[in-house]
């Protein structure tokens, strides 16, 4: 089994002090995961954008591969709020934190009760994990049953028309218009994280994905005029 290389890494940056680098590593590359940046920079320093954000989630919500809890934590304030991740370091780290109903589990087979959340959140780009457009469709129909009728399925993606490719990390072109791949595992000290392989899709991807699953993408919004990253929401 792979090391928890970048669970482990989020454990101890919190505790105070990383033991050594941690990387992404595709090949020969080799770049900063930014485990405080991405995990771990409190609420309090949040640009407004991101309180927007969450404070647009209606509760109770259901966290996907909630890392260190840094939604979760901020969620819990104002509503109801269950969290997992399939690392086990990352919980421990999400618990230290204060996040107070977060459990190991995996987002293909979700630890939580079908039919009772108003809000499915799914960040990180982990939807990619899918692995393909038909593994992408049967994710989000199968999260989509932890929703109520009146919930919603929130999610991202790097748009690929967008991207920079000799810029993007582990980037992989692909020949169909609207999706690429990306690729690398995460490296800490001596640990070496399993191989992680993205798919990536544009919004016109994802809405055609989400047709498939009986879904309807309602609103698509980028972080920034020019940037490839954005947020959905389905439901």
């Amino acid at each position: 089994m792979p090391d928890d290389a970048l669970g482990l890494a989020m454990l101890d940056r919190f505790r105070g002090c990383l033991r050594a680098p941690c990387v992404y590593r595709d090949g020969a590359d080799a770049g900063d995961a930014h485990v405080y940046e991405h995990y771990l920079v409190p609420s309090e320093e949040w640009p407004e954008s991101k309180w927007e954000f969450v404070e647009s989630l209606r509760t109770p919500v259901l966290d996907v591969g909630c890392g260190a809890g840094q939604h979760a934590l901020a969620i819990q304030d104002c509503g109801e709020v269950v969290a997992f991740d399939v690392s086990p370091n990352a919980v421990r780290t999400a618990r230290a934190r204060g996040v107070e109903l977060v459990f190991v589990g995996d987002m293909f087979d979700p630890p939580a009760e079908s039919g009772r959340f108003e809000t499915v959140l799914a960040n990180g780009t982990q939807i990619g994990l899918a692995g393909s457009l038909d593994g992408l469709a049967d994710l989000l129909a199968s999260l989509a049953e932890f929703t109520t009728d009146t919930g919603e399925l929130v999610v991202d993606s790097y748009d690929p028309t967008r991207i920079d490719s000799e810029a993007f990390f582990g980037y992989r072109p692909d020949s169909r218009t609207g999706v690429a791949r990306r690729t690398f595992h995460v490296e800490y000290g001596g640990l070496r994280g399993p191989d992680l392989d993205f798919l990536l899709v544009s919004p016109e991807r994802l809405r055609e994905v989400a047709a498939d699953a009986g879904l309807d993408v309602f609103d698509v919004s980028y972080s920034a005029p020019e940037s490839s990253y954005f947020k959905a929401r389905l439901r």
